[in-house]
Protein backbone atom coordinates (compact mmCIF):
# COMPACT_ATOMS: atom_id res chain seq x y z
CA UNK A 1 0.00 0.00 0.00
CA UNK A 2 1.00 3.45 -0.63
CA UNK A 3 0.42 6.63 2.02
CA UNK A 4 -2.52 7.63 -1.10
CA UNK A 5 -4.07 4.15 -0.49
CA UNK A 6 -4.80 4.68 3.33
CA UNK A 7 -6.23 6.93 6.18
CA UNK A 8 -3.06 7.20 8.90
CA UNK A 9 -4.71 7.82 12.19
CA UNK A 10 -2.13 9.10 14.27
CA UNK A 11 -2.74 7.67 17.75
CA UNK A 12 -0.18 10.01 20.55
CA UNK A 13 0.94 8.91 23.90
CA UNK A 14 0.04 11.47 26.68
CA UNK A 15 0.31 15.36 26.12
CA UNK A 16 -0.48 14.66 22.41
CA UNK A 17 2.62 14.11 21.74
CA UNK A 18 4.19 17.94 21.29
CA UNK A 19 5.49 19.95 17.70
CA UNK A 20 8.87 18.37 18.07
CA UNK A 21 7.54 14.88 18.57
CA UNK A 22 7.99 12.33 15.35
CA UNK A 23 4.48 11.90 14.89
CA UNK A 24 3.95 14.98 14.93
CA UNK A 25 6.67 15.52 12.24
CA UNK A 26 4.87 12.54 10.63
CA UNK A 27 1.55 13.93 10.48
CA UNK A 28 2.91 17.58 9.02
CA UNK A 29 4.67 15.60 6.12
CA UNK A 30 1.91 12.63 4.96
CA UNK A 31 -0.91 13.56 2.88
CA UNK A 32 -3.56 11.38 4.32
CA UNK A 33 -2.48 11.89 8.32
CA UNK A 34 -5.06 13.00 10.75
CA UNK A 35 -5.10 12.85 14.56
CA UNK A 36 -7.33 11.62 16.30
CA UNK A 37 -8.95 13.93 18.72
CA UNK A 38 -9.61 13.61 22.18
CA UNK A 39 -10.96 15.75 24.98
CA UNK A 40 -8.15 15.51 27.35
CA UNK A 41 -4.89 14.18 26.65
CA UNK A 42 -3.25 14.43 30.09
CA UNK A 43 -6.04 12.14 31.61
CA UNK A 44 -5.22 8.11 30.83
CA UNK A 45 -8.88 7.11 31.30
CA UNK A 46 -9.10 3.65 28.73
CA UNK A 47 -13.12 4.53 28.12
CA UNK A 48 -12.23 7.71 27.18
CA UNK A 49 -9.18 6.91 24.74
CA UNK A 50 -10.71 3.65 23.11
CA UNK A 51 -13.45 5.73 22.10
CA UNK A 52 -11.88 8.70 20.49
CA UNK A 53 -9.59 5.69 19.04
CA UNK A 54 -12.96 3.79 17.68
CA UNK A 55 -14.53 6.89 16.44
CA UNK A 56 -10.85 8.19 14.55
CA UNK A 57 -11.12 5.20 12.61
CA UNK A 58 -14.89 5.07 11.90
CA UNK A 59 -14.78 8.32 10.47
CA UNK A 60 -12.14 6.96 7.92
CA UNK A 61 -13.24 6.74 4.11
CA UNK A 62 -10.22 4.22 3.23
CA UNK A 63 -8.42 1.66 5.19
CA UNK A 64 -6.83 3.02 8.35
CA UNK A 65 -3.09 1.99 9.48
CA UNK A 66 -2.66 3.66 13.13
CA UNK A 67 0.33 5.09 13.95
CA UNK A 68 0.68 4.56 18.03
CA UNK A 69 3.06 5.87 20.67
CA UNK A 70 3.09 4.84 24.23
CA UNK A 71 -0.13 4.74 25.36
CA UNK A 72 -1.99 5.45 22.43
CA UNK A 73 -0.28 1.65 21.88
CA UNK A 74 -2.31 0.63 25.12
CA UNK A 75 -5.50 2.10 23.35
CA UNK A 76 -5.02 0.16 20.17
CA UNK A 77 -4.79 -2.67 22.16
CA UNK A 78 -8.07 -2.07 24.01
CA UNK A 79 -9.69 -0.62 21.14
CA UNK A 80 -8.62 -3.61 18.69
CA UNK A 81 -11.87 -5.80 18.55
CA UNK A 82 -13.97 -3.32 17.79
CA UNK A 83 -11.11 -1.93 14.69
CA UNK A 84 -11.99 -5.73 13.15
CA UNK A 85 -12.22 -5.05 9.61
CA UNK A 86 -11.70 -1.32 9.59
CA UNK A 87 -7.94 -1.11 10.35
CA UNK A 88 -5.33 -2.50 7.88
CA UNK A 89 -1.97 -2.30 10.06
CA UNK A 90 -1.01 -0.55 12.81
CA UNK A 91 2.71 0.74 13.63
CA UNK A 92 3.04 0.71 17.11
CA UNK A 93 6.34 2.46 19.06
CA UNK A 94 7.22 2.93 22.48
CA UNK A 95 4.67 1.19 24.38
CA UNK A 96 3.99 2.23 28.32
CA UNK A 97 3.75 -0.88 30.32
CA UNK A 98 0.45 0.47 32.68
CA UNK A 99 0.36 -3.11 34.54
CA UNK A 100 3.03 -1.36 36.48
CA UNK A 101 1.58 1.11 38.55
CA UNK A 102 5.18 2.55 39.95
CA UNK A 103 6.29 2.96 36.27
CA UNK A 104 3.76 5.94 35.66
CA UNK A 105 2.77 7.03 39.11
CA UNK A 106 0.24 9.63 40.29
CA UNK A 107 -1.88 8.38 37.07
CA UNK A 108 -4.72 6.48 37.23
CA UNK A 109 -3.76 3.16 35.81
CA UNK A 110 -7.28 1.95 34.21
CA UNK A 111 -5.79 0.58 31.23
CA UNK A 112 -4.55 -2.42 33.31
CA UNK A 113 -4.22 -5.04 32.29
CA UNK A 114 -2.86 -4.29 28.87
CA UNK A 115 -5.17 -6.94 26.48
CA UNK A 116 -2.83 -9.56 25.26
CA UNK A 117 -5.46 -11.09 22.87
CA UNK A 118 -4.08 -11.19 19.01
CA UNK A 119 -4.60 -7.86 17.31
CA UNK A 120 -7.16 -8.64 14.02
CA UNK A 121 -4.57 -6.78 12.05
CA UNK A 122 -0.85 -7.03 11.13
CA UNK A 123 1.19 -4.61 13.34
CA UNK A 124 4.44 -3.79 13.94
CA UNK A 125 5.55 -3.29 17.29
CA UNK A 126 9.09 -1.50 18.34
CA UNK A 127 10.78 -1.25 21.71
CA UNK A 128 13.70 0.08 22.84
CA UNK A 129 16.21 -1.62 25.50
CA UNK A 130 16.21 1.79 27.24
CA UNK A 131 12.58 3.03 27.52
CA UNK A 132 11.84 3.67 31.19
CA UNK A 133 8.49 3.26 31.00
CA UNK A 134 8.46 -0.54 29.18
CA UNK A 135 11.12 -2.84 29.06
CA UNK A 136 12.73 -4.56 25.92
CA UNK A 137 11.14 -8.10 27.39
CA UNK A 138 8.46 -6.63 27.81
CA UNK A 139 7.49 -5.11 24.79
CA UNK A 140 8.55 -8.43 23.20
CA UNK A 141 6.20 -10.55 25.39
CA UNK A 142 3.36 -8.26 24.20
CA UNK A 143 4.30 -8.33 20.23
CA UNK A 144 4.31 -12.10 20.26
CA UNK A 145 1.23 -12.18 22.15
CA UNK A 146 -0.23 -9.32 20.24
CA UNK A 147 0.96 -11.48 16.88
CA UNK A 148 3.42 -8.54 15.96
CA UNK A 149 6.30 -7.89 14.14
CA UNK A 150 9.07 -6.97 17.28
CA UNK A 151 11.73 -4.57 16.49
CA UNK A 152 14.70 -3.99 18.81
CA UNK A 153 15.76 -0.96 18.06
CA UNK A 154 18.18 -0.59 20.83
CA UNK A 155 19.68 2.15 23.14
CA UNK A 156 17.59 5.27 22.23
CA UNK A 157 14.75 5.86 25.79
CA UNK A 158 11.56 6.06 24.69
CA UNK A 159 11.25 6.90 21.09
CA UNK A 160 9.85 10.19 21.54
CA UNK A 161 11.25 14.22 21.29
CA UNK A 162 12.91 13.97 24.50
CA UNK A 163 15.13 10.67 23.39
CA UNK A 164 15.82 12.59 20.66
CA UNK A 165 13.66 11.22 17.98
CA UNK A 166 12.16 14.18 16.65
CA UNK A 167 12.22 13.25 12.52
CA UNK A 168 13.04 10.11 13.28
CA UNK A 169 14.41 9.03 9.74
CA UNK A 170 14.69 4.97 11.50
CA UNK A 171 11.19 5.49 11.90
CA UNK A 172 10.07 6.60 9.04
CA UNK A 173 12.22 3.75 7.08
CA UNK A 174 10.43 0.96 8.85
CA UNK A 175 7.31 2.43 8.61
CA UNK A 176 7.65 2.78 4.64
CA UNK A 177 8.29 -0.78 4.51
CA UNK A 178 5.75 -1.54 6.70
CA UNK A 179 3.30 0.16 4.91
CA UNK A 180 4.33 -1.36 1.57
CA UNK A 181 3.37 -4.78 2.81
CA UNK A 182 -0.08 -4.17 3.68
CA UNK A 183 -2.49 -5.34 1.76
CA UNK A 184 -5.58 -3.77 1.11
Amino acid sequence: MKVSDVDILIVPGLGNSGPEHWQSRWQARLSTARRMTHPDWDAPSRAAWVAALVDGVGHSGKPVVLVAHSIGVAAVAHAAPRLAGRVAGAFLAGMSDWNRPEVLPGLTHDFAPIPSDPLPFPSILIGSRTDPYCDLDTAGDFANAWGSLFMDAGDVGHINAESGHGPWPEGTMVFARFLAGLKA
